[in-house]
């Protein structure tokens, strides 16, 4: 039955109407009414250490985080956040002020963006973006503004243009809201670009919200460098991660910022009214997860770039165009060399022809013409499923 109303206004509040289903929903429950090997949804497959899971079970049990937890999290697990951004960065924190846990990165950009953009204030993101990037700025009443990573003239990678980006900044801009490694091109900000993005936001005096996630996963001769090492950035940079990537345990929803004393206490303003606080047990892990060894990350990295090598491989046999990721556990795929462009169209199709899902990367732009013809696969799977559905893909080729 319908819901009436005394009026004809909506009942979605018109900042959300122009979001609907995730495609991540519509695509999963594809791959499940069709049986397919699901490389759409970023999710792994196999959970996370097994001592760090029995950590929680520890946790449980002896009542540590059954309750509230402190608002900002608990002690062991700043401390650890802390302990980690200096070991790996260099960067010294105070966990008691400069570090807030949250329901998860998506709930730390929630909060960031409700705390520190006013309705009308531009907010600059590179494009393809993660999708809660755009439904965030639109609850706090912000304007996002995309500046498109594109691929090189040589097609192997997408490529930030620093003077598009400068041109997109006006007097509204407040905030930039910058991914690295990034999500869905696989690509690793350089240190010259971060450093021209550093120079641009102190020129500028504008706030920086960075999404670093996929912080441990860099391959080849990449490297992950937070934007608030950078001169003038620490005091104007919200730094966020989260333990889902790193640790394989997306469901645990355990994330996390970094911020000067100030930026810390204006997002969790905006927190304290979202979940309040989430995660107990899991949160004193996750402090054990960040204590692990530097072999754990290496190993991880190493894992994970075996497998973006093997579907790669695959993808480029199946006769796609591939952007080989520097970073993150996504492959981008040109479908124009198979004689298509229209990615909603052949992922929508791909689950009955071939028995696997994937992503179309149109959903990640404004510009959606940007993105028709690119289609995103996710690795973080069990090499005998990657193996299972390369060799599903070679039949395109066929």
């Amino acid at each position: 039955m319908a819901v009436m109303t005394s009026s004809t206004r909506p009942l979605l509040n018109r900042r959300l109407a122009e979001f609907g289903t995730t495609i991540f929903a519509e695509m999963s429950a594809l791959a499940v009414r069709t049986g397919a090997i699901n490389l759409g949804q970023g999710f792994p497959d196999t959970d996370g250490p097994e001592e760090i899971r029995e950590a929680a079970v520890r946790a449980l049990r002896d009542g540590r985080g059954n309750q509230y937890p402190p608002g900002p999290g608990v002690p062991e697990l700043r401390a650890a956040i802390a302990a980690h951004q200096l070991h790996h960065y260099g960067l010294s924190y105070d966990p008691d002020t400069e570090v807030l846990v949250t329901a998860g990165a998506t709930e730390a950009i929630a909060a960031a963006l409700l705390a520190l953009v006013e309705p009308g204030d531009e907010v600059i993101a590179l494009e393809p973006y993660y999708d809660s990037y755009a439904a965030c700025v639109a609850m706090a009443g912000g304007t996002r503004v995309p500046v498109t990573l594109r691929p090189t003239a040589e097609g192997d990678a997408f490529r930030l243009d620093l003077d598009e980006l400068r041109a997109a900044v006006t007097d509204r801009t407040r905030l930039l809201l910058v991914n690295t490694p990034h999500n869905p091109t696989g690509t690793v900000l350089t240190r010259p670009e971060l450093a021209a993005i550093a120079e641009l936001a102190v020129e500028r005096d504008l706030l920086v919200v960075t999404d670093e996630v996929y912080e441990h996963l860099v391959f080849d001769d990449a490297e992950h460098i937070p934007l608030a090492s950078f001169p003038g950035m620490r005091e104007r940079t919200v730094t966020i991660s989260s333990s889902g990537k790193t640790f394989s345990l997306t469901g645990w929803k355990v994330g996390w910022i970094t911020a000067a004393p100030a930026l810390v206490t204006a997002v969790r303003s905006a927190k304290q009214y979202l979940t309040y606080v989430s995660a107990g047990p899991f949160q004193y892990a996750i402090a054990e997860a960040l204590a692990l060894p530097d072999s754990y990350f290496t190993g991880f990295r190493d894992d994970l770039r075996a497998k973006r090598d093997l579907l790669s491989a695959g993808l480029t046999e199946a006769g796609f165009g591939v952007f080989r990721p520097a970073g993150t556990y996504f492959v981008t795929t040109d479908i124009r060399p198979l004689g298509l462009d229209d990615g909603f169209a052949f992922c929508r199709a791909l689950p009955e022809r071939t028995g696997v899902v994937a992503v179309p990367n149109a959903v990640f732009y404004d510009h959606r013409e940007e993105g028709a013809p690119f289609v995103r696969f996710a690795f973080c799977k069990r090499t005998a499923v990657l193996e299972d559905a390369a060799r599903r893909l070679r039949t395109l080729a066929a």
